[in-house]
Protein backbone atom coordinates (compact mmCIF):
# COMPACT_ATOMS: atom_id res chain seq x y z
CA UNK A 1 0.00 0.00 0.00
CA UNK A 2 1.96 3.08 -1.23
CA UNK A 3 2.18 6.08 2.03
CA UNK A 4 0.39 8.64 2.33
CA UNK A 5 2.84 11.05 1.87
CA UNK A 6 3.44 9.59 -1.34
CA UNK A 7 -0.21 10.80 -2.54
CA UNK A 8 -0.02 13.94 -1.24
CA UNK A 9 0.84 16.87 -3.48
CA UNK A 10 2.36 19.36 -1.66
CA UNK A 11 3.14 19.41 2.44
CA UNK A 12 4.03 22.30 4.11
CA UNK A 13 5.68 22.72 8.06
CA UNK A 14 3.98 25.76 10.13
CA UNK A 15 5.68 26.18 13.30
CA UNK A 16 3.90 27.66 16.16
CA UNK A 17 4.49 31.21 18.00
CA UNK A 18 4.83 32.53 21.60
CA UNK A 19 1.92 31.69 23.34
CA UNK A 20 1.24 27.80 22.47
CA UNK A 21 4.24 26.78 25.80
CA UNK A 22 2.67 24.39 27.76
CA UNK A 23 4.07 23.31 31.20
CA UNK A 24 5.86 19.79 30.54
CA UNK A 25 6.12 20.57 27.34
CA UNK A 26 8.63 17.84 25.36
CA UNK A 27 8.78 15.71 28.17
CA UNK A 28 6.90 12.62 27.00
CA UNK A 29 8.73 12.96 23.22
CA UNK A 30 11.95 13.14 25.30
CA UNK A 31 11.75 9.72 27.09
CA UNK A 32 9.84 7.99 24.12
CA UNK A 33 11.75 9.34 21.08
CA UNK A 34 15.71 8.38 20.88
CA UNK A 35 15.80 11.67 17.49
CA UNK A 36 14.20 14.03 19.82
CA UNK A 37 16.24 13.37 23.23
CA UNK A 38 19.19 13.61 21.05
CA UNK A 39 18.11 16.77 19.38
CA UNK A 40 16.87 18.48 22.65
CA UNK A 41 20.43 17.54 24.84
CA UNK A 42 22.31 19.65 22.19
CA UNK A 43 20.08 22.31 22.61
CA UNK A 44 20.34 22.37 26.41
CA UNK A 45 24.36 21.86 25.28
CA UNK A 46 23.86 25.49 23.41
CA UNK A 47 21.92 26.97 25.89
CA UNK A 48 24.74 25.88 28.55
CA UNK A 49 25.27 28.57 31.57
CA UNK A 50 22.29 31.25 30.64
CA UNK A 51 19.14 28.75 30.61
CA UNK A 52 18.08 24.53 31.48
CA UNK A 53 15.90 24.59 28.80
CA UNK A 54 14.91 20.68 30.13
CA UNK A 55 13.98 21.96 33.33
CA UNK A 56 11.97 25.12 32.10
CA UNK A 57 9.93 22.55 29.51
CA UNK A 58 9.71 19.82 31.62
CA UNK A 59 9.25 21.07 35.16
CA UNK A 60 8.82 24.74 35.45
CA UNK A 61 5.76 26.08 36.35
CA UNK A 62 3.57 27.74 33.47
CA UNK A 63 4.40 31.44 34.63
CA UNK A 64 8.04 31.16 34.21
CA UNK A 65 7.85 29.28 31.18
CA UNK A 66 5.99 31.87 29.97
CA UNK A 67 8.35 34.66 30.11
CA UNK A 68 9.32 35.71 26.70
CA UNK A 69 13.07 35.23 26.84
CA UNK A 70 12.57 31.51 28.09
CA UNK A 71 9.63 30.74 25.67
CA UNK A 72 11.67 31.68 23.02
CA UNK A 73 14.71 28.93 22.96
CA UNK A 74 11.97 26.71 24.50
CA UNK A 75 9.59 26.29 21.81
CA UNK A 76 12.77 26.75 19.26
CA UNK A 77 14.03 23.46 20.90
CA UNK A 78 11.02 21.63 21.19
CA UNK A 79 10.80 22.36 17.13
CA UNK A 80 13.90 21.39 16.21
CA UNK A 81 13.70 18.16 17.88
CA UNK A 82 10.00 17.51 16.01
CA UNK A 83 11.46 18.56 12.80
CA UNK A 84 14.24 16.22 12.88
CA UNK A 85 12.21 12.93 14.09
CA UNK A 86 10.04 14.17 11.00
CA UNK A 87 13.09 14.31 8.74
CA UNK A 88 14.43 11.46 9.99
CA UNK A 89 11.34 9.35 9.32
CA UNK A 90 11.39 10.46 5.47
CA UNK A 91 8.94 13.06 6.15
CA UNK A 92 10.15 16.46 3.98
CA UNK A 93 7.67 19.64 3.62
CA UNK A 94 7.60 21.46 0.00
CA UNK A 95 7.89 24.96 1.94
CA UNK A 96 8.50 26.15 5.63
CA UNK A 97 6.97 29.02 7.57
CA UNK A 98 5.96 29.95 11.05
CA UNK A 99 4.73 32.82 13.23
CA UNK A 100 6.82 35.11 14.74
CA UNK A 101 9.62 33.19 16.72
CA UNK A 102 8.41 29.85 14.80
CA UNK A 103 9.73 31.40 11.53
CA UNK A 104 13.22 30.86 13.02
CA UNK A 105 12.76 27.62 13.30
CA UNK A 106 11.20 27.30 10.16
CA UNK A 107 14.99 28.39 8.87
CA UNK A 108 16.22 25.59 10.92
CA UNK A 109 14.10 23.49 9.41
CA UNK A 110 15.44 25.09 5.66
CA UNK A 111 18.97 25.08 6.88
CA UNK A 112 19.76 28.53 6.91
CA UNK A 113 21.30 27.58 10.58
CA UNK A 114 21.80 24.61 13.31
CA UNK A 115 20.59 23.65 16.07
CA UNK A 116 23.58 25.99 18.04
CA UNK A 117 22.51 29.22 16.56
CA UNK A 118 18.73 28.46 16.61
CA UNK A 119 19.09 28.21 20.46
CA UNK A 120 21.72 31.24 20.71
CA UNK A 121 19.73 33.53 18.34
CA UNK A 122 15.99 33.01 19.85
CA UNK A 123 17.89 33.92 23.94
CA UNK A 124 18.84 36.83 22.48
CA UNK A 125 15.68 37.46 20.47
CA UNK A 126 13.40 36.64 23.97
CA UNK A 127 15.84 39.22 26.18
CA UNK A 128 15.37 41.92 24.09
CA UNK A 129 11.94 41.85 23.60
CA UNK A 130 11.85 41.39 27.10
CA UNK A 131 13.39 44.44 27.62
CA UNK A 132 11.92 46.18 25.25
CA UNK A 133 8.65 45.50 26.83
CA UNK A 134 10.24 46.61 30.34
CA UNK A 135 8.19 49.76 31.23
CA UNK A 136 5.55 50.05 28.59
CA UNK A 137 1.41 50.47 29.64
CA UNK A 138 0.72 48.34 26.64
CA UNK A 139 -2.14 46.37 25.94
CA UNK A 140 -2.62 43.29 22.30
CA UNK A 141 -6.27 42.68 21.63
CA UNK A 142 -7.17 40.35 19.06
CA UNK A 143 -10.55 42.04 16.71
CA UNK A 144 -13.08 39.32 15.98
CA UNK A 145 -15.22 39.44 13.25
CA UNK A 146 -14.01 42.64 11.06
CA UNK A 147 -12.12 43.13 8.24
CA UNK A 148 -8.72 44.55 7.52
CA UNK A 149 -9.52 47.92 6.46
CA UNK A 150 -12.19 48.59 8.98
CA UNK A 151 -9.87 47.78 11.51
CA UNK A 152 -6.88 50.17 9.81
CA UNK A 153 -9.80 53.10 9.78
CA UNK A 154 -9.82 52.29 13.77
CA UNK A 155 -6.91 52.01 14.20
CA UNK A 156 -5.65 55.51 12.12
CA UNK A 157 -8.42 57.27 13.85
CA UNK A 158 -7.12 56.09 17.75
CA UNK A 159 -3.83 56.78 17.00
CA UNK A 160 -4.50 60.89 17.52
CA UNK A 161 -4.95 59.12 21.21
CA UNK A 162 -1.73 57.46 21.53
CA UNK A 163 0.34 54.94 19.81
CA UNK A 164 -1.76 52.05 18.44
CA UNK A 165 -0.68 50.08 15.30
CA UNK A 166 -1.80 46.42 13.86
CA UNK A 167 0.54 43.60 14.93
CA UNK A 168 -0.75 40.35 13.53
CA UNK A 169 -2.95 39.27 10.50
CA UNK A 170 -3.68 35.78 12.01
CA UNK A 171 -6.31 34.70 10.16
CA UNK A 172 -9.47 35.82 8.53
CA UNK A 173 -11.58 37.41 10.87
CA UNK A 174 -8.78 37.73 13.88
CA UNK A 175 -6.66 40.52 13.38
CA UNK A 176 -4.70 41.71 16.61
CA UNK A 177 -4.05 45.28 17.60
CA UNK A 178 -1.25 46.29 19.98
CA UNK A 179 -0.07 49.83 21.54
CA UNK A 180 -0.53 52.47 24.23
CA UNK A 181 -3.68 51.54 26.24
CA UNK A 182 -5.93 54.52 26.36
CA UNK A 183 -4.80 54.23 22.28
CA UNK A 184 -6.16 50.92 21.93
CA UNK A 185 -8.93 50.67 23.89
CA UNK A 186 -10.14 53.85 21.76
CA UNK A 187 -10.02 51.33 18.73
CA UNK A 188 -11.65 48.49 20.07
CA UNK A 189 -14.63 50.85 20.36
CA UNK A 190 -14.29 51.65 17.21
CA UNK A 191 -13.96 48.24 16.23
CA UNK A 192 -17.17 47.18 17.60
CA UNK A 193 -19.23 50.20 16.29
CA UNK A 194 -17.88 49.07 12.52
CA UNK A 195 -19.35 45.76 13.46
CA UNK A 196 -16.85 43.77 15.21
CA UNK A 197 -18.19 40.82 17.07
CA UNK A 198 -15.23 40.92 20.45
CA UNK A 199 -12.71 42.45 21.32
CA UNK A 200 -10.31 40.27 23.61
CA UNK A 201 -6.95 41.74 25.28
CA UNK A 202 -4.40 38.94 25.12
CA UNK A 203 -2.29 37.43 28.20
CA UNK A 204 0.86 38.71 26.84
CA UNK A 205 3.69 40.63 28.39
CA UNK A 206 4.38 43.54 25.54
CA UNK A 207 3.58 45.00 22.41
CA UNK A 208 5.26 42.84 20.12
CA UNK A 209 5.47 43.11 16.43
CA UNK A 210 4.66 46.93 16.25
CA UNK A 211 7.37 50.05 16.33
CA UNK A 212 7.85 49.93 20.15
CA UNK A 213 10.36 46.79 19.16
CA UNK A 214 12.50 49.26 17.61
CA UNK A 215 15.27 48.63 20.24
CA UNK A 216 15.33 44.84 19.96
CA UNK A 217 15.42 44.98 16.28
CA UNK A 218 18.35 47.19 16.47
CA UNK A 219 20.02 44.84 19.19
CA UNK A 220 18.84 41.66 16.79
CA UNK A 221 20.64 43.64 13.83
CA UNK A 222 23.78 43.56 15.29
CA UNK A 223 24.03 39.71 16.59
CA UNK A 224 23.18 38.86 12.73
CA UNK A 225 25.99 40.42 11.71
CA UNK A 226 27.70 37.54 13.75
CA UNK A 227 25.92 34.77 12.32
CA UNK A 228 26.51 33.03 9.24
CA UNK A 229 23.33 32.35 7.03
CA UNK A 230 23.35 29.03 4.85
CA UNK A 231 21.03 28.96 1.66
CA UNK A 232 17.67 27.27 2.22
CA UNK A 233 17.28 23.80 1.12
CA UNK A 234 13.62 24.01 1.80
CA UNK A 235 11.61 27.41 0.50
CA UNK A 236 10.68 29.60 3.49
CA UNK A 237 7.72 31.80 3.49
CA UNK A 238 8.58 35.15 5.41
CA UNK A 239 6.14 36.99 7.84
CA UNK A 240 6.56 40.69 6.80
CA UNK A 241 6.43 39.95 3.56
CA UNK A 242 3.89 36.73 3.18
CA UNK A 243 5.99 35.59 0.55
CA UNK A 244 9.93 33.91 -0.34
CA UNK A 245 12.21 36.57 -0.09
CA UNK A 246 13.49 38.15 -3.51
CA UNK A 247 16.73 38.10 -5.04
CA UNK A 248 17.95 41.45 -3.61
CA UNK A 249 16.64 40.34 -0.09
CA UNK A 250 18.11 38.99 2.64
CA UNK A 251 17.42 37.00 5.81
CA UNK A 252 19.24 38.99 8.46
CA UNK A 253 16.73 42.01 6.76
CA UNK A 254 13.91 40.59 7.05
CA UNK A 255 14.23 39.14 10.87
CA UNK A 256 15.18 42.43 11.83
CA UNK A 257 11.63 44.11 10.12
CA UNK A 258 9.69 41.03 11.67
CA UNK A 259 10.55 41.70 15.19
CA UNK A 260 8.86 45.55 15.17
CA UNK A 261 6.29 45.43 11.73
CA UNK A 262 3.22 43.43 11.31
CA UNK A 263 3.44 39.40 10.55
CA UNK A 264 1.05 38.17 8.08
CA UNK A 265 -0.36 34.84 8.75
CA UNK A 266 -3.67 35.05 6.69
CA UNK A 267 -1.63 35.83 3.79
CA UNK A 268 0.86 33.28 4.46
CA UNK A 269 -1.95 30.55 4.55
CA UNK A 270 -3.63 32.13 1.57
CA UNK A 271 -0.26 31.28 -0.34
CA UNK A 272 0.20 28.00 0.47
CA UNK A 273 -3.41 27.48 -0.51
CA UNK A 274 -2.52 29.42 -4.06
CA UNK A 275 0.89 27.45 -4.14
CA UNK A 276 -1.57 24.14 -4.28
CA UNK A 277 -0.19 23.16 -0.40
CA UNK A 278 -2.99 20.51 0.16
CA UNK A 279 -1.89 19.23 4.07
CA UNK A 280 0.03 21.06 6.72
CA UNK A 281 2.45 19.58 9.94
CA UNK A 282 1.51 21.99 12.58
CA UNK A 283 5.09 21.89 14.99
CA UNK A 284 4.79 23.22 18.85
CA UNK A 285 1.97 22.51 21.59
CA UNK A 286 -1.31 23.40 20.91
CA UNK A 287 -3.29 23.75 17.86
CA UNK A 288 -3.33 27.99 17.20
CA UNK A 289 -2.26 27.82 13.52
CA UNK A 290 -4.13 24.72 12.63
CA UNK A 291 -7.54 27.12 14.02
CA UNK A 292 -5.85 30.11 11.50
CA UNK A 293 -5.64 27.62 8.82
CA UNK A 294 -9.65 26.54 9.12
CA UNK A 295 -10.67 29.37 9.42
CA UNK A 296 -8.63 30.93 6.27
CA UNK A 297 -8.16 27.97 4.03
CA UNK A 298 -10.82 24.91 4.47
CA UNK A 299 -9.61 22.88 1.87
CA UNK A 300 -5.59 22.45 3.58
CA UNK A 301 -5.87 19.62 5.83
CA UNK A 302 -4.22 20.09 9.12
CA UNK A 303 -2.32 17.29 11.74
CA UNK A 304 -0.50 18.93 14.93
CA UNK A 305 2.25 17.37 16.93
CA UNK A 306 1.87 18.78 20.32
CA UNK A 307 2.90 15.68 22.15
CA UNK A 308 4.15 11.74 21.70
CA UNK A 309 1.09 10.55 21.14
CA UNK A 310 0.20 12.90 18.18
CA UNK A 311 3.42 12.69 16.83
CA UNK A 312 2.78 8.82 16.82
CA UNK A 313 0.07 9.57 14.85
CA UNK A 314 1.26 11.59 12.15
CA UNK A 315 4.51 8.78 11.67
CA UNK A 316 1.40 6.57 11.46
CA UNK A 317 -0.44 8.39 8.66
CA UNK A 318 2.55 9.38 6.83
CA UNK A 319 3.79 5.84 6.74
Amino acid sequence: MPHLRDKIMKLAFLYAGQGSQTAGMGKDLYEANEVFKNTLDRCEKAAEGKMSLKDLMFSSPIEELSMTKYTQPAMGAFAAGITNVLFDAGIVPKVCAGLSLGEYSALYASGVFGEEELINLLIKRGEYMQEAAEGTSTVMSAVLGLERAAIKEAVDEASKMGKVEISNYNSTGQTVIAGEKEAVEKAKELCILKGAKKCMDLNVSGPFHTSFMEPAAKKLEEEFKKIKFGPEKIPVIYNTVAREKNADENTAALLVKQVKSSVYMEDTILLLEKMGIDTVIEIGPGKVLSGFIRRTAKGIKTYAIENNDSLLKVLEVFG
